[in-house]
């Protein structure tokens, strides 16, 4: 039988988290869960978040019995994830702010985590830049409207440039001569918006996505294919909390990363 993978999130920024897991397991069976009935989670209280996640991840657990799921979502896994493994056995693959590839990489060593505010604000990313800034001077930057820009560009709304410009230019750093060279997507509904991104970007960078370090997790953690699938599309359906159908755009949108609405 298929391995089973849950991927779960917010919203639709977890899409490109699934994209780069089902390259490397094309042979599972997925079910995407977008918790858009509560979204924003950068808008809740920590409490207000595991009181909401734990018990509607039990609810998934019991129906849909994954074999592995992928918290596709740094505000969940900053503040949720600890609880869920606590609670229940099944593995979980969390998604953090790739600050110490970030940092590893940087030629200039200024180096820019963009994230939602609850991300950015947590002692959790703090704490991945004492340990792995490794002589890096970061930039935290909270953004509290890029998320929901990415959610409209995917649903067929797409943002001024303006608005996306302004919450990418705090990102930028030029002092003493050294320049932002490297900047962390840690929300995963950035790179919903990458190619924007890096148009309006004020001069070069390398944008960070979590992604393809996810899938190698997930891919270490689910042991090998069951058969060899080659180019066959996974199987994968998208669960909506809120229960409302998606939009004709929203659903050639979901189309195009393999997911049936």
């Amino acid at each position: 039988m298929a391995t089973s993978i849950l991927v779960f999130d917010s919203g639709l920024g977890g899409l490109t988290v699934f994209r780069e897991v089902a390259k490397a397991r094309p042979d599972a069976r997925y079910v995407y869960v977008a918790d858009d009935a509560f979204f924003p989670y950068n808008d809740r209280g920590e409490a207000d978040l595991v009181a909401r996640v734990v018990p509607l991840m039990g609810e998934l657990i019991e129906v849909h019995r994954p074999d592995l799921i992928v918290i596709a979502c740094n505000t969940a896994s900053t503040l949720v994830l600890p609880h869920l493994r606590a609670r229940f056995a099944v593995p979980f693959v969390g998604t953090v702010p790739a600050i110490k590839p970030a940092c590893a990489q940087s030629v200039t060593k200024r180096v820019t985590v963009l994230g939602t505010q609850a991300t950015v604000s947590r002692e959790y990313t703090r704490a991945l830049i004492r340990d792995f800034a490794n002589g890096s001077e970061v930039t935290l930057v909270g953004s509290a409207r890029l998320a929901a820009l990415a959610e409209a560009e995917l649903k067929g709304n797409p943002a001024a440039d303006e608005l996306i410009a302004r919450e990418l230019a705090p990102c930028f750093v030029g002092e003493g001569g050294r320049r932002t060279d490297t900047i962390v997507l840690a929300c995963t509904h950035y790179p919903l918006l990458l190619e924007r991104l890096e148009r309006l970007a004020p001069w070069p960078v390398t944008f960070i996505d979590p992604a393809p370090a996810i899938a190698r997790r997930v891919k270490d953690l689910s042991g090998p294919s069951a058969s060899a699938a080659g180019d066959h599309a996974p199987s994968a359906r998208i669960l909506f909390t809120s229960g409302r159908p998606p939009s004709a755009a929203l659903g050639a949108a979901l189309a195009r990363f393999g997911i049936e609405d």
